[in-house]
């Protein structure tokens, strides 16, 4: 049975691709405005690591929050790894940025598209602590005197010291 820390990470690999397809879709929408008809909705997590929110939206989504592009945003700038845009809540212009990796949720009602990502965890992730290694033990002798004065009766027991003075020119 193969060891499970040598598998290739599939379901990781297959979520950063398809997390590329929203990040070409928003590039698309970015470049052309928003095609007739589509409606980008798009759920993230608001405590993942990088989304940036003003303090009344996150007080408010402590969570998951959702969006939508369609007529009414501003500024939508999707970069390599996260896009920000500018929404309306409340009347009051804010501006967002978002993680590709924090996103949950992505869908074109228009096309009938969807997409649901893992969600990611939030919290700090426990670590196995390490396990400790004993320090050698370190004797004052030189590599010479551990070669003539081998810590035990049995051959093969003792360290493998070997001196390579006697092979050395003078």
């Amino acid at each position: 049975m193969a060891d499970p820390h040598d598998k290739i990470p599939y379901e990781a690999l297959q979520q950063e691709a398809l997390r590329g397809v929203v990040r070409a879709a928003l590039k698309h929408l970015a470049a052309m405005s928003v095609p007739s008809g589509h409606n980008f909705m798009i759920a993230f997590k608001t405590a993942a690591p990088g989304v940036t929110l003003p303090k009344p939206l996150l007080a408010q989504y402590p969570d998951e929050m959702r969006i939508q592009l369609e007529h009414q945003y501003w500024d939508l700038a999707p970069g390599e790894t996260f896009f920000s845009v500018t929404l309306r809540f409340g009347g009051q212009p804010m501006t967002l940025s978002i993680p590709y990796a924090a996103i949950t949720h992505f869908s074109d009602e228009n096309a009938s598209y969807q997409l649901r990502f893992t969600p990611l965890r939030t919290g700090p992730v426990a670590v196995p602590a390490p396990v400790p290694i004993p320090a050698p033990v370190i004797a004052a002798a030189t590599a010479a005197e551990s070669v003539e004065k081998p810590t035990s009766d049995k051959p093969g027991d003792g360290p493998n010291i070997v001196s390579l003075d006697h092979f050395r020119k003078k």
